[in-house]
């Protein structure tokens, strides 16, 4: 018998426990609204938690329709699906929809094509976690080259440089570049996130800002994108032609590395035999009117002697006796090396083909790529873009099954079937030569096991940026501050605010990561008579910035938003800042003028 939870009407119903529900239940509780979870078989401990951060839990003991029933279905203000399996998540979406067609139902589907089919035809709103994770990682790759916001209509570069001389930041990146973060260079002090422009930093702090790229460029001219100066190319005849000396040089590498040294002997041998056979034919051999052998006449007739052919066109029977004598020598020595040559030939294409089927072919002369470990849907992702950067990408995979390699293999990537914390895989792909790693396993224990193996493997060098998947943001920080990795991208942790927004009917745009601050950016439409409505900026939470204001009626938008500024409704502003200070601004928009409560000012 299921026992109905006596919830007040508005509460949010999060269907799973693992991982991303957990994080999404401390979300909404922190901004103070009433939880209650479905567990679906999660692990204890999870269960427990939930509890501990104030969500009622029910269990999932008769089905979907029961567990809903006992949530509190018929007063939620919305359901939020994060099954374990797109199927468990799938079916309790579609059940819930049915039940309340008015309701917000959030669906996390991996599944693409069943993506695409929800929300075409059933209303779902349907989130994924590699879509929304995957740029954080591949900025982590790439740098500035992977990552870029839409303000409005303008495209804007995040970026983090070190600061040239001690002074405020208004002084030294001017009032355009909006501060979103900045770290000490003594590392003793927490991270200052979304300063105000007053804020003085001293040489060497590390500052992330973000702003238009032309903007950029004259700020901070030094910090332009490896991408874009590696387009610019010389023109004229001799670039061309060193281009075209290098790539034969590459070729030339790529084969004597993929080809045997017994092959490669047995065919300068067989090479030098046929020289010196045309150079005896065209000495000793007599035509019957006592011409000599033209070069092209010496060739036809040694490859037809080693290949045992004879066409009886070309005859050694009248020719002198030492003359024979080589020609029997001739046509044994070239047998046997033309089938030395077929043998290793043969054993080369079989191996080669064996190893490409089993991964474990090398990556000859491959330089800059992007190694990926790990492949699932968070991994093809990060592939699927790096490889439409022009970036080329090898992907490290344990399972020769997986669903994903074929996908990936179809899109260009380069794949080796093997163990990443093994030296002779690290060596298989070419890590020395590598642009940045990506450890992307679902395993957080395998992906730390990894990132140590692949530091162990580069030493000192601290050039190529490992990054790193962890599920459990707390476990991410630790791994921050133990090992000293600087790239942990927590996937539950850049998901979350995703999933919550859509659910309380908020427009988030994007997290990303400022230096190793997680932030926020979303779309705010003054509601008439809500909470912004009639706000200034320096009256808005102490942690987030306006980034640009578009008032009602103007076309034009305010780029650099100044603190007195007052926002009336139906104004448009692009805000960002950390998760919970965010969202909350976000809800606060749709609270009545006399439940806003102002935080500390902040300077512009």
């Amino acid at each position: 018998m299921n026992h109905r939870v006596a919830r007040p009407p508005g509460h949010v119903i999060v269907h799973g426990l693992e991982g991303l529900g957990l994080r999404v239940i401390e979300h909404l509780v922190a901004l103070g609204l009433e939880v209650v979870a479905v567990d679906d078989g999660a692990r204890p401990g999870a269960v427990q938690a939930a509890s501990a951060m104030g969500a009622t839990v029910v269990p999932h003991h008769d089905g979907a329709a029961a567990a809903l029933g006992a949530a509190g279905l018929r007063d939620a203000r919305a359901v939020v699906c994060l099954s374990s399996t797109d199927l468990g998540a799938l079916e309790t979406a579609l059940l819930a929809r049915r039940l309340r067609p008015e309701l917000t139902v959030v669906a996390q589907i991996r599944n693409q094509a069943v993506a695409r089919a929800v929300r075409a035809d059933v209303g779902i709103l349907v989130l994924d976690v590699a879509t929304i994770a995957s740029p954080a990682i591949v900025e982590a790759c790439l740098g500035e080259q992977g990552h870029g916001l839409r303000i409005a209509d303008e495209v804007a570069q995040v970026r983090t440089v070190a600061a040239p001389r001690d002074g405020l930041l208004r002084d030294l990146f001017g009032e355009v570049l909006v501060p979103l973060c900045v770290q000490r260079l003594d590392g003793a002090a927490e991270s200052v996130v979304c300063p105000g422009r007053d804020l003085e930093v001293h040489a060497g702090d590390a500052v992330s800002m973000l702003g238009p790229a032309a903007v950029w460029d004259e700020v901070a001219p030094s910090t332009r994108s490896a991408v874009q100066s590696a387009t610019v190319r010389p023109s004229g005849q001799a670039h061309g032609e060193r281009e075209e000396s290098g790539a034969v040089r590459r070729w030339g590498r790529a084969v004597a590395q993929a080809t045997d040294f017994r092959l490669r002997r047995a065919l300068v041998t067989l090479l030098g035999l046929a020289l010196f056979s045309i150079a005896v034919l065209m000495i000793g051999y007599r035509e019957a009117d006592g011409t000599r052998m033209t070069p092209l006449d010496a060739l036809y007739f040694t490859a037809e002697t080693i290949g045992t052919i004879g066409y009886g066109d070309f005859s050694f029977r009248a020719q002198p006796s030492w003359l024979r004598a080589y020609a029997v020598l001739l046509m044994v020595a070239g047998a046997v090396l033309v089938t030395l040559v077929y043998a290793l030939l043969t054993n080369l294409l079989v191996s080669q083909r064996l190893q490409e089927a089993l991964g474990h072919g090398q990556v000859t002369d491959l330089r800059g790529h992007v190694i990926v470990v790990g492949l699932g849907s968070v991994g093809a992702r990060v592939v699927e873009s790096v490889l439409a950067t022009g970036t080329p990408v090898v992907v490290v995979e344990t399972d020769e099954t997986n669903r994903y390699l074929a996908q990936v293999r179809g899109l260009g990537a380069k794949v080796v079937l093997g163990d990443a914390t093994l030296a002779r895989t690290l060596q298989l792909v070419n890590l020395d030569r590598a642009k940045a790693v990506a450890v992307l396993t679902s395993d957080d224990l395998t992906n730390l096991e990894v990132a140590l193996a692949v530091r162990d493997w580069l030493g000192e060098r601290t050039d190529v940026p490992v990054a790193i998947r962890l599920a459990d943001r707390r476990l991410a920080s630790t791994v921050r501050q133990a090992f000293g990795f600087t790239h942990v991208r927590s996937t539950d942790e850049l998901a979350a605010p995703w999933f919550v927004g859509a659910a309380l009917g908020l427009e988030v745009l994007g997290t990303f990561f400022a230096g190793d601050v997680p932030l926020l950016y979303a779309r705010v439409q003054v509601t008439p008579g809500g909470g912004l409505d009639g706000a200034r900026l320096d009256a808005l939470t102490g942690r987030s910035r306006v980034l640009s204001v578009r008032h009602r009626g103007e076309q034009e938008v305010h780029r650099v938003a100044r603190r007195w500024t007052t926002l009336e409704a139906h104004d448009e502003a692009f805000v960002v800042g950390p998760h919970e200070e965010l969202l909350g601004l976000l809800r606060q928009d749709a609270l009545p003028l006399t439940a806003r409560h102002p935080g500390p000012a902040t300077s512009s």
